[in-house]
């Protein structure tokens, strides 16, 4: 069983870099990939409550289109005042989880009302992240997460299920690791196109496999490859691999 709690699909104008979804599936079904959790964010700028609200519509024509495949998230821009509306509207359709990008640090104060509607839900946050080393990586994105900005947000709202994007995805992955320490309620997704030796290993020695969820966020071979690659035991790997994101999932559907 393989549950990528971190990927994309095409729609709603944004074009993730696969010609078509069916190739996405196709890939899944190759790698072993049983589900996807899946979102379509606006990477750049502030996108209106129109942009947002087309590129949640597509994820939903994903999901009943490949019905059984695809779980979405629902991406939303906490400074708008109809998000809650829109979670609201993403979990009527079926979305099993929130998606922030770049646009707010997660602990700002406009997105604590987001955090208090995922913990009323019990729905997780996955929250795009990173740390880059260089001034002119950090330029584009100014407002982009890292692990210590989880830290902060964590200690705010410990019961709040959030996910640190891709611990893979470049940048000081060991700094991260070291970071989340602190944090024991915050997850960790091993996803990212960085497949460096011990990352894997790094993550579960500090924080725990409990802690870390598969991802691939299109890098689908190595996303895949990290994990059976890595030094750790077939219950840790199973952990990672789905039981982690399925526990996680369970806690909505056992509060209904």
């Amino acid at each position: 069983m393989k549950l990528d709690m971190h990927m994309h699909i095409n729609g709603a104008g944004v074009h993730w870099g696969w010609d078509h979804n069916d190739l996405i599936i196709d890939a899944a079904d190759r790698l072993g990939i049983d589900k996807l959790c899946v979102s379509i964010p606006v990477m750049r700028g502030m996108p209106t409550m129109e942009q947002v609200r087309v590129c949640n519509d597509a994820v939903l024509e994903a999901m009943g289109t490949y019905e059984g495949r695809i779980m979405g998230y629902c991406y939303i821009v906490p400074g708008h005042a109809e998000s809650i509306d829109e979670i609201d509207r993403c979990l009527d359709r079926g979305m099993i989880g929130l998606k922030l990008y770049n646009q707010y640090k997660i602990w700002d104060p406009v997105v604590y009302p987001t955090i208090e509607k995922a913990i009323a839900e019990k729905i997780p946050i996955l929250e795009h992240a990173g740390y880059p080393t260089t001034p002119e990586h950090w330029a584009p994105q100014p407002n982009m997460s890292h692990a210590g900005d989880f830290v902060r947000a964590a200690r705010r709202y410990p019961e709040a299920m959030l996910i640190e994007a891709h611990i893979g995805g470049g940048g000081d992955w060991e700094w991260a690791i070291k970071q989340l320490r602190h944090a024991p309620s915050v997850y960790l997704d091993t996803s990212g196109s960085v497949i460096d030796e011990g990352m894997v290993e790094m993550a579960v020695r500090e924080l725990g496999a409990e802690r870390l969820l598969f991802g691939t966020d299109m890098t689908m071979e190595g996303g895949v490859g990290k994990i059976t690659g890595a030094d750790l035991t077939d219950n840790q790997k199973e952990r990672i691999f789905w039981k982690n994101m399925q526990e996680i999932l369970d806690r909505r559907q056992a509060s209904c």
